[in-house]
């Protein structure tokens, strides 16, 4: 692997000769910009802003922007010059638990190799002296015109180097979290834990880059003049569901494929809080129209018990036909099942009309009878 920075680690007194290696490579797909009309390479040429010419790279040198955007240049004598021991050192400044770094401080990785045989001993004691001590070397180094931060690990047989950033690099993760307090149940989290223990640990040498590998199915199909691979068909908007039931769902999807049974695909879900079911209020029945005439004819009928019997029967037909004409009038209007209550209470107020008129008839008969018994005496 060719190096990309040669110096030294200085570990108190000894020195320890190195050799800078990318311990990364990137496997992305790069494109090249091109003009759609015919395919030529669009290229960006450094132009000079004052001339409005095309410069050489012998010809481009460093500035540094002020506030009022005047350039102040800065050459590499400018540079060498600076009071820093890193320029060419990786000088270690304390031994630390590797659980003291954060993450998120983590950037570039390198491999520090040994340069020539006499730094193979002090290399090999500095690797197992990290080994026995179950800890990580923090470092100050200088790469590519800056000092940087880095934390030495062993990695196998070699020793590595994380590039780290300056604590104040690292933002604070404010207005990140959830505003407001969200109360978790402990069944949730006991299905958390189910979900997790189903789902177990993974070799991570099994997982690849499927984007990649599609996109250069893609481009080999175009150079082969083929029809490129269709897209595969999306999965269906989830369904909005609790997080109970959520939960429950994983759980059961993931032990399926522990199990090796074979499933359709799963559709994702959504996962909500779902709203409190409102609590509805049976409305009282509309009074249908035959209600209405029912209680009218009752009223008509009621102020005419004083009437002779045939002017009260007549009374009684005639709210029966009303009360007819009224529940045919409201079966057209609220169905049959409107219309037989309507026809239930249409009979029992015709029934109520007709005791009401036997009554009458016995009061106007015994009114009668009295009546003549009196005159009787009279005379």
């Amino acid at each position: 692997m060719r190096s990309i920075w040669n110096g030294a680690i200085s570990f108190g007194l000894v020195t320890i000769p190195i050799k800078l290696v990318n311990a990364t490579e990137s496997h992305a797909v790069s494109f090249r910009q091109i003009h759609t009309e015919d395919g030529g390479r669009i290229r960006y040429r450094k132009v000079c802003e004052l001339e409005d010419r095309e410069v050489t790279q012998a010809e481009i040198g460093k500035a540094y922007e002020d506030a009022d955007g005047s350039m102040i240049p800065i050459t590499d004598e400018d540079l060498s010059q600076l009071p820093i021991p890193t320029a060419r050192t990786i000088e270690i400044v304390a031994f630390v638990p590797e659980d003291r770094i954060d993450p998120l401080q983590m950037g570039s990785a390198y491999y520090l190799a040994a340069s020539g045989a006499p730094a193979a001993k002090p290399y090999t004691l500095l690797r197992e002296a990290l080994k026995r001590s179950n800890r990580v070397a923090i470092a100050k180094f200088a790469l590519r015109g800056r000092e940087r931060l880095g934390m030495l690990r062993v990695v196998g047989d070699a020793i590595a180097m994380h590039g780290l950033l300056w604590p104040d690099e690292v933002r604070a993760p404010e207005g990140v979290a959830p505003e407001g307090g969200v109360t978790v149940r402990d069944q949730e989290l006991d299905l958390a834990d189910a979900l997790m223990d189903t789902l177990g640990e993974i070799d991570l040498d099994d997982l690849h880059d499927e984007y990649r590998e599609a996109v250069e199915e893609v481009v080999a199909a175009k150079a082969a003049g083929e029809r490129p691979p269709e897209a595969r068909e999306e999965a269906a908007p989830g369904k909005v569901l609790d997080l109970m039931a959520a939960l429950e769902n994983s759980v059961r999807a993931a032990r399926e494929s522990r199990d090796g049974e074979e499933t359709g695909p799963a559709e994702e879900a959504e996962v909500r809080s779902l709203p409190p079911r409102k609590t509805s209020s049976r409305r009282a029945p509309k009074e249908t129209g035959g209600k209405k005439s029912t209680s009218t004819a009752a009223k008509k009928t009621a102020a005419k018990k004083a009437e002779p019997k045939k002017s009260t029967a007549k009374s009684g037909s005639s709210t029966s036909r009303s009360t007819s004409t009224s529940r045919s009038g409201s079966g057209s209007a609220s169905g049959s099942g409107s219309a037989k209550r309507t026809a239930a209470k249409g009979a029992a107020k015709k029934a109520a009309g007709r005791s009401a008129a036997k009554e009458t008839a016995k009061s106007t008969g015994r009114s009668t009878a009295k009546k003549t018994a009196s005159r009787r005496r009279s005379a």
